[in-house]
């Protein structure tokens, strides 16, 4: 069986995952009693995303599974209207592969960094306008050195 990626690749677009939401690792992934031949869809039945592995299930179990994760980021954003409704400004690294930026609103600011490569990247951010302000991490809470 394909993985994921493998099936976008040959299908050239996102239909190959596009598949019922795995709720467990029971009959059609709890998505459905119907036979698995009536589904609009095919059940993603690969060993490692299928959804025996794979569903919402099995993630709730885990702290650090990718659904606790998105838990985590919806709860973060949900946190102050900064994140979506100030102003931002982009900052442009040398490392391309880091989107970051500041957004502002009232005396609110963020700053948001982005890692957009599949390694961990080096950075640094000239963050000159914002000289005083005590950096913390979002997801830990964790204050930066000044």
């Amino acid at each position: 069986m394909k993985s994921a990626w493998e099936t976008i690749f040959i299908w050239g677009d996102r239909n190959g995952v596009r598949t019922p939401m795995q709720w467990d690792g029971g009959w059609n992934g709890g998505f459905s009693a119907a036979d698995p031949e009536s589904l609009y869809s095919p059940l993603m039945l690969n060993p490692v995303y299928g959804f025996q592995a794979v569903n919402v299930q099995s993630q709730k179990r885990f702290e650090h599974s990718l659904l606790s994760w998105t838990k985590r980021i919806i709860k973060i954003r949900k946190s102050t209207p900064v994140f979506g409704r100030g102003t931002i400004e982009f900052l442009y690294p040398a490392n391309h592969r880091v989107l970051a930026y500041t957004r502002q609103l009232g005396k609110d600011t963020i700053l948001v960094v982005n890692n957009l490569s599949s390694s961990a990247q080096a950075v640094e951010l000239d963050l000159r306008p914002h000289k005083g302000n005590i950096l913390i991490e979002c997801l830990a809470g964790i204050f930066f050195p000044a």
